[in-house]
């Protein structure tokens, strides 16, 4: 099972997150929320995940279609309430190569099957406990 791992020091908010593949990344808040702005938000890594993982989606079933798909933009935007909890996320995506109405709302339909979209609109487990 794949392991990511957040560590929060001194700094307020500044997260560093370690992935066991030898991958780091830093979330942090704005300073007008009290953090330093040194990386994105939570919410901002969440879209971004949303998006990286539709971009990839797209390009591997095109890749196994043969379609002539040479770029995706998937632009993802989100709400938050007063809580800071998404309460919505918008994907806008554009499909740049030569394909016909019919691969683009296909691809349409498949960008909506990237497993973080299924995560995101489906029912997910967590558990959370303190570590010895």
């Amino acid at each position: 099972m794949p392991t990511v791992t957040g560590r929060s020091d001194a700094a307020p908010y500044l997260t560093t997150i370690a992935l066991e593949r030898g991958h780091t990344l830093i979330a942090d808040e704005p300073t007008d929320l009290g953090g330093l702005d040194l990386g994105p938000t939570p919410g901002e890594l969440l879209a971004a995940s949303l998006s990286a993982c539709t971009c990839i989606t797209l390009r591997m079933y095109a890749a196994r279609k043969q379609w002539p798909l040479q770029s995706i933009e998937a632009t993802v935007t989100f709400e938050r309430d007063e809580r800071h909890v998404i309460t919505s996320l918008e994907i806008v995506l554009q499909l740049h190569g030569d394909l016909g109405p019919e691969q683009l709302q296909r691809l349409l339909k498949v960008a909506e099957q990237c497993p973080i979209h299924k995560t995101l609109t489906g029912a997910v487990p967590i558990t959370t406990q303190l570590g010895s």
